[in-house]
C-alpha cells in the first residue's frame, strides 16, 4: 500500500458527462482535487478539447473514461483522448490495437477488468480471471486497470483488496464510491485512486460541490495520518 490514494474527480453521471461540466470545472478548480475527467460521451468534441485544455492550464491531470465494449468504439476513444491531450486512457475492453495506439500516443492505458457490460455498467467474472487478465496486459505494457469493484456483481470488498495486492500496477476503483464507509474500503485496499462523479451530483457527502470534493480528499488525508 501507497501513502496515498488520489481522488478522480469526475464531471458525469450515469456514464455520461454532464452539459455544464465545463462551468462546474471553473468553479471547482481551486480545491484539492488534483486529478479530473470525464467520459467520452454527452459533449462535444471541441468542447472536451477546451475544457481538458483549461483543466492542464489549472495544473490539473486529466483522464477520459471511455465506456465502450467493441473494438471500433474503443478505438475512436482513445483517439478522442489522444486528441483532447490527456494523460490517461481510463476504460475500454482491451484490445492490442489500442494498447498499440495509446503506446504510440503517449496514453497512459488502464483498460477495464473482467466482464464488463452495460450503460452504467456492471463488472462480472471471478477474482482469479481477472488477476490472470491483469497479468497479461501487463506483459503487454498497459499502464494500470480501472476496477469497477462497486459494481461487481460478487464481493467487491473482498475483490478490491484481494485484485489490488496481487497486481503489481496503478489500480483505480472506479464507480459507485457514494459513502465514507466505501471510502475507507478504499483506503484500505491500497488501491492508487478512485473515481467519483455521480455522488458528488447527488449530494452523498453534504455541502457544494466544492466543498464535497475536499471534504473526500480531507478525509482520505486523514486516514493516512493515522
Amino acid at each position: 500500500m501507497g501513502n496515498s490514494t488520489d481522488l478522480i474527480v469526475m464531471l458525469t453521471y450515469n456514464d455520461r458527462t454532464v452539459d455544464n461540466a465545463h462551468e462546474i470545472f471553473d468553479q471547482c478548480k481551486n480545491t484539492k482535487a488534483k486529478f479530473w475527467g470525464f467520459k467520452e460521451e454527452g459533449y462535444p468534441l471541441e468542447k472536451m478539447k477546451n475544457l481538458f485544455s483549461y483543466m492542464k492550464k489549472h495544473g490539473k491531470s486529466t483522464v477520459l473514461e471511455v465506456v465502450a465494449y467493441t473494438e471500433e468504439n474503443c478505438m475512436k476513444g482513445a483517439k478522442i483522448a489522444a486528441e483532447c491531450g490527456c494523460s490517461i486512457l481510463m476504460g475500454t475492453r482491451f484490445y492490442d490495437s489500442v494498447n498499440e495506439y495509446c503506446k504510440v500516443n503517449n496514453l497512459k492505458y488502464m483498460p477495464y477488468i473482467g466482464h464488463v457490460s452495460g450503460r452504467p455498467s456492471f463488472l462480472e467474472g471471478t477474482v482469479e480471471e481477472m488477476i490472470a487478465e491483469a497479468n497479461k496486459y501487463l506483459e503487454k505494457g498497459v499502464y494500470g486497470f480501472a476496477l469497477l469493484g462497486y459494481r461487481y456483481t460478487g464481493d467487491s470488498v473482498a475483490l478490491n483488496k484481494q485484485f489490488v495486492t496481487q497486481i503489481n500496477a496503478p489500480i483505480c476503483l472506479a464507480g459507485s464510491i457514494d459513502s465514507y464507509k466505501r471510502l475507507f474500503e478504499v483506503k484500505e485496499s491500497g488501491a492508487w485512486a478512485f473515481t467519483i462523479g455521480g455522488a458528488f451530483f447527488e449530494n452523498k457527502y453534504g455541502g457544494s460541490f466544492n466543498e464535497q470534493i475536499d471534504k473526500v480528499c480531507d478525509y482520505i488525508k486523514a486516514l493516512y495520518a493515522k
